[in-house]
């Protein structure tokens, strides 16, 4: 369910009370319904670079394509939109193997750099370890805790590639801008599932979206002046304050069917005042 920036603690709290609870107790929030934002709700629009994208791209092409990985790729949603186009996924799991996986540890502060294997310069590292490590290093070098600062999985060696610490390291010491860092290899058995995907094409977006409209949309209408002064207020920026024209307004949602809800939250897509928006609900 789509979340705006001020229910995580954006500037849009800050004008309500701070004594108690950061996060307000009920939030009615009505945001423009533009078509990309009614399929965020029931689909998924994978990055190009992304494993996601990648398994669509190549199974939209051939009756199926197999990827062997630790885990299901498609855990929240079976719809994928592509370049334009809205798929439905299958995910068959058809194969699983004991491997042996490696995970990697390095301790910005050990109590003796001196090198047994050898010591390598961060800029030096071979693409396969440079980007696992690029932005863990950058953003953690400076934090120290006893023992392993970061721990990096690398996978199995099929996965990580060309490394100079996995399967087998030849250095067990990095220097960083100065610093020297104690790195440690640890391996643990692990099972790497072979999954077959196959891709359906559903709909073009603006068809998927119009069935969605179909199916979900209702409009508000008929609303006492508090009920209207409460979904004013959402469409404006949003309304936080517990109330009876609150919960009244609430109500009218549960008479109809949400895009997504849990017992104390939910999205509607809703035509208020000749416009469509979508509606988040807390309460």
């Amino acid at each position: 369910m789509r979340r705006r920036e001020f229910l995580a603690g954006g500037t849009a709290l800050l004008a309500l009370p701070l004594a108690g609870c950061a996060h307000p107790p009920v939030v009615l929030d009505m945001t423009e319904a533009t078509p990309t934002r009614i399929a965020d709700e029931r689909s998924l629009a994978p990055d190009p670079g992304s494993d996601e994208y990648a398994v669509v791209a190549a199974a939209r092409g051939n009756d199926s394509v197999t990827r062997t990985r630790r885990g299901r790729l498609f855990y929240d949603t079976d719809t994928v939109r592509v370049n334009g186009s809205v798929y439905a996924v299958s995910e068959t799991r058809v194969d699983s193997t004991d491997v042996t996986a490696y995970e990697l540890r390095i301790d910005f502060n050990p109590d003796d750099a001196t090198p047994t294997l050898g010591e390598i310069a961060y800029a030096n590292l071979p693409p396969a370890d440079d980007r696992r490590l690029d932005e863990l290093i950058e953003s953690e070098s400076k934090r120290t805790v006893e023992g392993a600062d970061i721990v990096v999985t690398y996978g199995t060696p099929a996965e990580v590639g060309d490394s100079v610490f996995v399967p087998d390291p030849q250095y067990d010491i990095l220097v960083y801008e100065g610093d020297r860092y104690r790195v440690t290899i640890t391996s643990r058995a692990s099972t790497r599932k072979t999954y077959r995907y196959e891709v359906t094409r559903i709909a073009s977006l603006s068809a998927f979206v119009d069935r969605i409209r179909e199916r979900y949309r209702f409009t508000l209408s008929g609303l006492s002046e508090a009920e209207r002064d409460v979904v004013d207020a959402a469409v404006e920026g949003g309304y936080f304050q517990e109330s009876d024209a609150f919960h009244s307004v609430v109500e009218r949602f549960h008479d109809h069917d949400a895009l997504s809800r849990t017992d104390s939250d939910g999205t509607w897509l809703v035509r208020y005042e000749g416009e469509e928006y979508l509606a988040d609900i807390e309460w």
